[in-house]
């Protein structure tokens, strides 16, 4: 019953944002599909598939063995089977002295959809606040600025470009359930930890061969380089089993980008080469932020790719959108990847904590 209720506010909730992204798809530039982790261009009419609120125990097709032995990673003293470590109702934890203690909302998601198991923050954008290429980088961030988001998406002002991205509408109907003092929880635990490091910026012309999970992510399945990269930025864990089986949160990435994208996206940041605005204006001088203005070094360059290209068609609003809608006016998918790549290769001007207990 309560899995059946979960899947109907996420439909709900699809068809609430349905209006708004028939409208999207009709102004439609094609999508930077490596962004979006998809293989094809979406079509008229497409929705999000909806994403089922987490199951408490044993799913149909588990083997008993594999989801139920007790597994470790290597740093921490933790021991979690697979179906712990897959329930994002209650998040766990393998580097508690990598952050503060989680509160409720981080652990075990809004107050108000407690009865359907809702997603704790700490399941998508993990204890650590370094999210994946999936979803948002929250860690590091001005307060005011994540709950200008959290606000945003909770009144459908911000979705993404792609239709068929099954955590957006997710993402909007958890904001609309939280209260403003989650809202303010949530973003105060993410601002209190540094940004530090945790991707490997490569330029190549081929990489190894890659498996698109559609909608979700690139994984390595090859050795030797020979798939082109062919202009796209692809971002695929360092080691699947423990960033995506295990979700070890210190298990970084590899981002390989196109060569030459570093010296021209560096020109487009630094200058902004006659096409648009120097970004260290808004973004402060090491473009770790500023005020209420979010930092954009060192993150995940599909994340920020696709808040370029939402705010390009329409699809992420609100305040502040404004001003960026002159910095991109210009400003190709070319353009727009090169920056990316640039500002993904930016180490942080911070070192990791030892504690933050």
């Amino acid at each position: 019953m309560k899995q059946q209720l979960g899947v109907g506010l996420l439909c709900g909730a699809g068809v609430v944002l349905g209006a708004q992204l028939a409208l999207a798809q009709e102004a439609f530039e094609p999508l930077p599909l490596w962004a979006y982790a998809w293989s094809t261009q979406p079509e008229p009419g497409d929705q999000p598939g909806a994403q089922p609120f987490p199951i408490e125990g044993p799913r149909p097709g588990d083997d008993p063995v594999d989801v139920n032995t007790p597994r470790q990673v290597e740093g921490s003293s933790a021991t979690y089977t697979r179906m712990d470590i897959r329930d994002g109702h209650n998040v766990i934890d393998w580097f508690p002295g990598d952050h503060p203690p989680m509160p409720d909302i981080m652990r075990h998601g809004p107050a108000s959809l407690m009865v359907v198991r809702g997603w704790g923050c700490g399941s998508c954008h993990l204890p650590n606040g370094k999210g994946r290429p999936e979803n948002a980088p929250p860690a590091g961030q001005p307060v005011e600025y994540t709950i200008r988001q959290l606000q945003d998406m909770a009144s459908g002002l911000r979705y993404s470009a792609d239709p068929r991205k099954p955590n957006s509408p997710t993402m909007n109907l958890l904001a609309a359930a939280m209260t403003e003092e989650e809202m303010r929880e949530a973003a105060e635990y993410f601002a209190a930890m540094p940004w530090t490091p945790w991707m490997q910026v490569i330029e190549a012309d081929t990489i190894p061969e890659m498996h698109l999970e559609e909608g979700n992510m690139f994984i390595t399945v090859g050795k030797e380089p020979t798939e082109p990269l062919d202009g796209r930025i692809i971002e695929t864990p360092e080691d699947e089993f423990q960033a995506n089986y295990l979700r070890n949160p210190r298990s970084g990435w590899i981002v390989y980008v196109p060569v030459g994208s570093l010296a021209k996206g560096e020109e487009l940041v630094t200058t902004g080469a006659g096409k648009t605005f120097q970004c260290g204006i808004c973004h402060g001088a090491d473009l770790m932020g500023l005020a209420n203005i979010p930092g954009i070094a060192g993150r995940s360059p599909s994340y920020m790719m696709r808040q370029l290209h939402d705010m390009k068609v329409g699809t992420r609003n609100g305040l502040g959108v404004e001003l960026m809608d002159q910095v991109i006016a210009d400003l190709t998918v070319e353009d727009m990847t090169n920056i990316v790549a640039y500002l993904a290769s930016l180490t942080p001007p911070t070192s990791a904590p030892t504690d933050l207990q």
